[in-house]
């Protein structure tokens, strides 16, 4: 087995005294403070993260365009420059190989970023399918750190601590810079429900904006516990729950996220069967009627006992105060206030389908 990466950061988490494991292929910090101080900080003022174990890809060329939306479910065509898209990257059978974002850099310029755990699988699948086009394709992953600035104290952070302009830019999209003679790419997102943004840049960069923002005191750092408890509440998925490659993007009720007006695409047909069809499962939220505490793999239950699914993603919602899990269940029983239950270890506790966004996400539009 090979030894697990790690960030250019790696040696300030140890500094800092954080809870490190591995994910992803990488030696990650899980937690500094504790994951609920770092989650309430994200919630209500602001946070940041080392998602440097992220993959980045760039795409160019003069079929560029083309070829990433022939790769992808999301439709960038005829995009504006600056322009963010969400979607996924599929196999013909319609399972997921990844969820992705796309940044629209300019006209046959695309920017890719790629979850951590997928990098060498997903290069090697864009590779794979760009037979036929006049692209070029860099792989950037070792090259490029990246920070997440996220919480509604974000902004005032971005602009008035590091000295990067942002105000203007808003959700979903972003701007590439020069900052102290480096350059950056800036962009509104994030993976918390709040607002935020997202920074990358090369190494030496990368760890001076992390100094900066440590040293102000004015941004808690953040590990990967509470990027996973955040995205939860306001129901992002994560890859490897709820998504994978045996789970499509109409199961996992992102549907909105694959436009199939588009004439062609990896895994369109698949697709478009499965929506004429309706799919057999569908992800659903769930709230449990106890302080029991779901995990991912326990199974969902009829209130007869007829196991009908999984659990995904469990937790006790910091933000809501709630027992609340997403789970993968017989379309039969995805319908709203549903009732089902959830076997905890031993015992079997009942639960209700509820939406999958526990909380109210809060973007700048």
């Amino acid at each position: 087995m090979s030894e697990n990466k790690r960030t250019c950061l790696y040696d300030r988490h140890v500094a800092l005294g954080a809870l490190i494991s591995p994910f992803g292929g990488f030696e990650m910090p899980i937690q500094y403070e504790g994951i609920t101080e770092e989650h309430n900080a994200v919630r209500t003022d602001c946070g940041v993260f080392d998602v440097s174990h992220m993959g980045e890809v760039n795409i160019s060329g003069p079929d560029a365009e083309r070829f990433v939306n022939h790769i992808f479910t999301n439709d960038i065509a005829g995009a504006p420059d600056g322009k963010i898209f969400y979607g996924m990257m599929l196999r013909p059978d319609g399972g997921t190989v990844d969820d992705l974002l796309v940044y629209k850099r300019g006209d046959n310029n695309f920017f890719l970023v790629i979850n951590a755990g997928n990098i060498d699988k997903d290069v090697a699948w864009i590779s794979s399918h760009a037979e036929g086009f006049d692209v070029e394709i860099d792989d950037l992953c070792d090259s490029l750190g990246e920070l997440a600035v996220q919480g509604p104290k974000s902004e005032e952070v971005m602009e008035q601590v590091l000295g990067i302009s942002c105000a203007d830019l808003t959700f979903y999209t972003f701007r590439e810079a020069t900052l102290d003679g480096k350059h950056i790419l800036v962009s509104r997102t994030g993976y918390t429900g709040e607002d935020g943004f997202e920074i990358y840049a090369d190494h030496d960069t990368i760890r001076s904006l992390w100094d900066t923002l440590i040293e102000s005191g004015c941004c808690k750092p953040c590990g990967l516990g509470c990027r996973d408890t955040l995205r939860f509440e306001v129901g992002l998925p994560l890859y490897g729950d709820e998504l994978a490659e045996d789970i499509t993007p109409i199961e996992a009720s992102l549907s909105i996220f694959v436009k199939t007006e588009k004439p062609e695409f990896i895994g369109r047909e698949a697709i478009l069967a499965q929506k004429a069809e309706g799919p057999r499962r569908k992800l659903v939220g769930l709230e449990i009627h106890d302080r029991a505490i779901p995990r991912h793999g326990y199974e969902v239950l009829t209130p007869e006992g007829e196991v009908v699914g999984t659990v995904t993603t469990g937790y006790r919602g910091i933000s809501v105060d709630k027992s609340i899990a997403m789970a993968l269940v017989d379309s039969r029983y995805a319908a709203k206030d549903t009732p089902l239950a959830v076997r905890i270890r031993r015992k079997v506790f009942p639960a209700t389908v509820v939406p999958r966004k526990f909380y109210k996400k809060s973007y700048k539009k």
